[in-house]
């Protein structure tokens, strides 16, 4: 399969500026290409993967993928997709970005086969003399309002900043062309606007048959209708420090049935074969969740590693069973991170009075109650004995005790 018979089976095409000029191109070839990102945070989120994937489907098939960090752009900030005005950012922080950013793309993609620049090397060195001599020249003000990305702003309101960002991804494109051999751009579809701009520029300054291309993916919605990555507790980041492996891992294996598939196509390098496999299954047998589990592993290994995947399923299946006696203070950290905790002093106390006084349960009839009847985990331990004592420093390097109250209910607490 080519790469853009593959990528249509995948469902990761939404616009094409000459399909079948990059079909024969692709075929006969191998091209760079190129997909920006800006320096807005120090992290990429799941969102930021969808154009990313691509690029990597490209790497994979022998082409080459090169990266824009925008330290130029991302001191202006993009319209797209946005109602507002962005929020500059310091010049410190835009530069600590980057090197966050930076370090994550080498993770992705490797260094073998791969370029990653910044746009602040050529669009600083730009006058502002120069920018509108020999680039503002050559784009219409008409054409640039009917863009999408700036009509849409256009009764709320957009800086004359905001709206040159269309130019000064254009002259990205064109300096990649030159220096780079890129022949195609890569974006979301809010960035067809930007993406055509920059193909306009190149057709005028290098001439009108310069096979340039631009390819946009869809906009990626849950079936539900509601847009993919976004979850009530905010966004899920690469960052491990931002989102842990273990809550990584869970964002994938929770999926919906309706999407598992196409999020198999979309985010995994599973083969046709393996897919419509595990689509049958969903099919079949939906209640063991195969395809959601394998889901997880596949993209959880390719942001965090082999190793994270397994230490999100071992803390998975710790939490399932009860039998958390084994998990590593740093797997404790990881999947207890979102679970009621409390602190508590380092003293040895009775487990009714203990329970009672660190709110873990209502009152001492309770307690009692609960520890009796067996319905009381210490450490992965049941304790049914109402004399019994905790000793906070016992396990888990003196750091935490883990408390299971009945199947479903733990509690972590943090010892002072």
């Amino acid at each position: 399969m080519d790469i853009i018979n593959e990528l249509e089976w995948r469902g990761a095409i939404n616009q094409v500026t000459d399909e079948e000029g990059l079909r024969k191109l692709t075929s006969e070839d191998k091209i760079a290409l190129y997909c920006g990102t800006d320096p807005t945070g120090d992290s990429l989120h799941i969102g930021h993967l969808i154009p990313f994937m691509i690029l990597k489907r490209f790497q994979l098939a022998g082409h080459h993928p090169v990266i824009i960090i925008g330290g130029g752009t991302g001191a202006i900030g993009d319209p797209s997709g946005r109602k507002s005005e962005r929020q500059l950012q310091t010049m410190e922080q835009v530069h600590h970005n980057e090197e966050a950013l930076t370090a994550q793309m080498k993770k992705l993609f490797g260094t073998e086969n791969f370029t990653i620049v910044n746009n602040y090397d050529w669009l600083s060195k730009i006058s502002l003399l120069d920018f509108l001599r020999d680039y503002g020249k050559l784009f219409n003000i008409n054409t640039m309002l009917n863009k999408e990305v700036v009509a849409s702003r256009l009764d709320a309101g957009i800086s004359f900043t905001e709206f040159t960002y269309q130019i000064l991804q254009s002259i990205d494109f064109l300096h990649l062309y030159r220096h780079n051999d890129v022949q195609l751009q890569i974006g979301g579809s809010d960035q067809w606007g930007n993406i055509t701009a920059g193909i306009d520029l190149i057709h005028k300054v290098e001439g009108p048959d310069t096979k340039v291309y631009g390819l946009t993916i869809p906009l990626m919605l849950k079936a539900d209708g509601t847009k993919f990555g976004k979850t009530a507790g905010g966004a899920i980041w690469l960052d491990p420090k931002k989102t842990s492996p273990y809550e990584f891992y869970q964002f994938w294996i929770n999926q919906d049935d309706r999407d598992v598939v196409k999020y198999l196509k979309y985010f995994t390098f599973l083969s046709k074969e393996e897919i419509d496999n595990l689509a049958e299954k969903v099919k079949k047998e939906p209640w063991k969740r195969e395809a959601q589990r394998r889901l997880a592993q596949e993209v959880t290994k390719f942001v965090h590693g082999q190793e994270a995947v397994e230490e999100a399923e071992r803390i998975s299946k710790a939490l399932f069973s009860g039998d958390v006696a084994d998990l590593s203070v740093a797997e404790i950290e990881q999947g207890f991170k979102n679970m009621p905790s409390v602190n508590v002093e380092n003293k040895k106390e009775n487990i009714v009075i203990w329970l009672t006084e660190n709110g873990i349960e209502p009152s001492r009839r309770q307690a009692r109650q609960d520890v009796s009847s067996g319905a009381i985990r210490i450490n992965g331990e049941k304790v049914d004995d109402v004399d019994a004592e905790i000793d906070p420093s016992a396990h888990f390097d003196g750091k935490f005790v883990i408390v299971r109250k009945g199947k479903k209910h733990y509690y972590l607490a943090r010892v002072k």
